[in-house]
């Protein structure tokens, strides 16, 4: 069995786990702690130095990171401070914890272990793009299942707007919108991807992927459009991979 722990690091929580990256599967609890409030480096550091502590780990670490990761490099800050801009992100989690620390963006991981593991197993030729629907708009784009890393497609321009601004779980809630009307922005977004990529398929994931029966058949693509199937999980399984195969 080869083992790894994958953390995802994000705006509100930080979410760990000890993962068989063979099988996909979790062999621990998943633990959360809360995200501190100012979320710089060194605060978050400390954060995911109790929780590999809480789990007993002693070995590779991957994690899954809000922003743009060039060579365990933060290039980018989303829903989490400005001091991450420049921060090797590597270096300070291994020399946090004692652990050999590998980190990529967050949307790519979850796109990793979806295309391993998840709905993508069976449908990895052609182009997929998996979108994370949530504070933000993550995004993974594969090619016969290759990642294309640090694609960001959440900040597409729609009406002069980032996409997510328009059409995450956030700005669903912000604008207390409708099922319809949230899809509507939602088919927005999708329609113009569809013309920049002509996708094979989207798959939907995020916190909003949880509810995905309330919109998605509210959509009309003419390309074939899925829930995730891990869920909450997929960033951990999908650190923990990319950490394991990059060790």
């Amino acid at each position: 069995m080869k083992t790894a722990m994958g953390i995802d690091i994000g705006g509100s929580g930080i979410k760990g786990a000890i993962v068989d990256i063979e099988s996909g599967k979790l062999i621990s609890e998943r633990v959360r702690l809360p995200t501190p409030e100012n979320s710089k480096p060194d605060a978050v550091a400390k954060v995911v130095n109790d929780l590999v502590r809480a789990l007993g780990w002693d070995g590779v670490i991957g994690c899954g990171f809000p922003a743009v990761v060039h060579h365990g490099v933060a290039l980018t800050a989303a829903n989490v401070h400005k001091d991450w801009i420049g921060t090797d992100v590597n270096r300070l989690i291994s020399e946090a914890t004692g652990c050999p620390t590998f980190t990529l963006n967050d949307a790519d991981a979850a796109g990793i272990a979806e295309m391993r593991f998840g709905v993508g197993r069976e449908n990895a030729r052609g182009v997929v793009i998996m979108l994370t629907l949530g504070t933000g708009i993550g995004s993974a784009i594969f090619t016969d299942g290759h990642l294309v890393p640090n694609t960001e497609f959440g900040h597409l321009k729609i009406r002069g707007k980032d996409a997510e601004w328009r059409a995450s779980d956030a700005a669903r809630k912000r604008k207390k919108l409708t099922w319809k009307k949230y899809a509507k922005r939602l088919q927005e977004y999708l329609n113009e991807m569809e013309n920049l990529f002509w996708p094979d398929l989207f798959i939907i994931g995020g916190g909003l992927s949880k509810q995905a029966e309330k919109f998605l058949p509210l959509l009309s693509l003419r390309t074939r459009i899925v829930p995730a199937q891990l869920q909450n999980l997929a960033g951990i399984i999908g650190a923990a991979i990319y950490a394991g195969e990059a060790a």
